[in-house]
């Protein structure tokens, strides 16, 4: 079943143009997670800084989005984990001495300057990226500062605190009936795979390293439990795996996804660790290896959302994450870095490439022919993409900020303002289930038999 793919040039149609809402707040880099801890939230401006002097700002449409709000964290973190995250400090930390162990932070996930906003930006990026795919404003939404995977529900690990794609993906299934999570970091998307480990409304995939190897999670059989049995597909690979073999698995299970699950949106996690020379990492992959999975995604033509994730070889991920904005946008890059303020990290070659090395291999065909049966099994239990019972779509969140349709001129027009309007209570007596009933008389039906023994007793008196 496994085959050799050949790893051809990656090529773009230049005539298909998609609407793109690309997120990006200037204080992201500003953050640090402490002197010598491999994490450093400067790749984003790093990035972003690639992407304007490349003159990619003329083919997207680039916000600022809102950051999260507490109640919005809390629609899937609980409350007292996102409480403790807006409390901490550096300075006020030895008053949480309960709670650094039960909320697991501490050496990977440390509590520094600013944690709590930081953690605004990435979730608000993917909500609001989420929020414009719901209502057609764009086709693809990508979030740099998001894809922190690891993120529990209570606990905090792997350098995440705040899970963003699960945020994005609750807003998502709010409109889409399935949604589709893909994740190409080097580490196992375990975060969002339990988040939704029990529901056939969110298939996820992660292509990831097994076997001693953080988080330990993510192997072939873990598929799911309940209505989320096979819904749930791990892609366990080993060390030194190179860009025709990544190819070869990637591309035969994401088209037997979208064949059978029939997603309606997609979600793609695109960490950088997986690069060759990554810090922590341990594939091959060169710059073209892991945009190749960015542009054979977006062949489908699916409403997709990209998010960041790992990648702890900042001038890597900063070009790779550059070059695939360009295929999103339908451009492959070339190869001459403009000048910008970074330019000085790209030596000595200066330019947007990231090489494989000559690391062996260990992901014989045989190995990835096993994992690709197995999956491609599995995949068969969900060959009739399951069904969702129709129901209203909810309202989009109230926005409180605008008062002008709440004042005295307002109020006179079209029956009053929408404030007024929400907080109008049913008045006693008007609920029918009949509308030809006369106003005032009661909803009861009376069968012929009750009807008799009503006549019977007034005939008696």
């Amino acid at each position: 079943m496994y085959v050799q793919l050949p790893f051809d040039e990656l090529r773009v149609d230049s005539t298909q143009k998609k609407r793109i809402a690309y997120f990006y707040d200037a204080d992201v880099g500003n953050y640090a997670y402490g002197a010598g801890h491999p994490m450093k939230p400067h790749r984003i401006r790093m990035a972003h800084s690639l992407i304007m002097n490349y003159g990619l700002y003329k083919k997207m449409e680039i916000y600022r989005a809102k950051p999260a709000t507490k109640q919005e964290m809390c629609q899937f973190h609980t409350d007292e984990y996102i409480d403790f995250l807006s409390r901490v400090t550096p300075d006020n930390l030895d008053n949480f001495a309960k709670e650094q162990i039960k909320f697991n932070v501490g050496d990977d996930c440390p509590v520094f300057d600013g944690l709590f906003e930081y953690c605004g930006i990435s979730g608000g990026g993917s909500m609001e990226g989420a929020a414009r795919l719901n209502r057609g404003k764009c086709d693809i939404a990508i979030n740099y500062a998001g894809g922190l995977h690891h993120a529990k529900k209570s606990e905090a690990s792997g350098f995440c605190y705040l899970n963003d794609i699960v945020l994005g993906i609750i807003e998502l299934l709010r409109y889409h009936p399935r949604v589709l999570y893909i994740d190409i970091d080097v580490h196992h998307g375990d975060g969002v795979e339990e988040a939704f480990y029990t529901t056939d409304r969110v298939m996820t995939c992660s292509f990831h390293k097994y076997g001693e190897f953080f988080p330990g999670t993510g192997e072939l059989r873990d598929i799911g439990v309940g209505k989320g049995k096979y819904h749930a597909i791990n892609v366990p690979l080993r060390d030194g795996i190179d860009d025709a073999t990544y190819k070869s698995i990637f591309e035969p299970v994401i088209s037997h996804i979208i064949e059978w699950y029939q997603p309606s949106a997609i979600v793609l996690q695109c960490g950088g660790d997986s690069l060759s020379g990554d810090r922590l990492g341990c594939f091959n992959l060169s710059m073209s290896g892991h945009a190749n999975c960015v542009n054979f995604v977006k062949s489908f033509n699916i409403p997709m959302m990209v998010v960041g994730g790992g990648g702890y070889t900042m001038r890597n991920v900063a070009r790779t994450w550059a070059f695939e904005s360009g295929l999103l946008n339908n451009v492959v890059l070339p190869s001459e870095l403009p000048y910008n303020e970074y330019f000085e990290y790209y030596g000595p070659d200066y330019k947007l490439d990231v090489r494989p090395s000559n690391m062996y291999n260990a992901n014989s065909p045989e190995f990835l022919n096993k994992i690709l049966t197995n999956i491609i099994q599995n995949l068969e239990h969900t060959k009739h993409a399951p069904s969702v019972q129709m129901q209203d779509v909810p309202r989009d969140p109230e926005d409180l900020g605008d008062v002008d349709e709440d004042t005295a001129e307002a109020k006179d027009t079209r029956g009053g303002s929408q404030f007024a309007r929400d907080h109008e209570t049913e008045k006693p007596g008007e609920l029918y289930d009949d509308d030809d009933k006369d106003k005032g008389e009661k909803n009861i039906t009376i069968t012929e038999a009750e009807q008799m023994e009503i006549d019977e007793l007034n005939q008696e008196e």
